[in-house]
């Protein structure tokens, strides 16, 4: 959580914090930011059957991935997760890109918060969810130099 609150505050990201007993489904997560304006996410790590490749799709919370629309695409292997991320699941985040080394993932938002103003993540830490603008997301990924692409899921 340190690391991901200093590298927002060096890259002049503005974001607040709601602290809460930990979740590990977004279900569990949606009660802590309830009237909030905020567009709940999750963030999945995908990984290509054929060539290893590692993907992160964020996509709103309520929205489900039609992974028979993805062909060679699954849900990626804990132990790859941690590998690639040092994280576990239920704390998968956008965040967790501090953490790869191999600065190999591609990530994929879903098209439809492009029109949203504020969503959630967590912040590598399953206890805490950040609100971020996704312009600052957009921004994040750009100043970490992460390939992304928005696309209709």
């Amino acid at each position: 959580m340190e690391e991901v609150k200093e590298v927002l505050d060096k890259m002049n990201i503005n974001y607040d914090i709601i602290f809460h007993p930990a979740v590990t489904t977004v279900e569990e997560a949606k009660k802590y930011i309830e009237g909030i304006n905020v567009i709940p996410t999750k963030t999945m790590f995908m990984e290509d059957k054929s060539s290893k490749k590692v993907y992160l799709f964020v996509l709103p919370a309520d929205k489900k991935l039609n992974l028979k629309d993805l062909d060679t695409i699954q849900f990626g292997k804990e132990k790859d997760l941690k590998e690639k991320m040092n994280l576990t699941f239920g704390t998968v985040s956008i965040f967790g890109l501090l953490n790869n080394k191999e600065h190999d993932i591609k990530v994929y938002i879903d098209n439809s918060l492009k029109k949203t103003d504020k969503i959630t993540f967590h912040p590598n830490d399953n206890t805490k969810t950040i609100l971020i603008l996704v312009k600052d997301i957009i921004k994040f990924l750009e100043d970490l130099n992460y390939d992304y692409e928005f696309i209709y899921m």
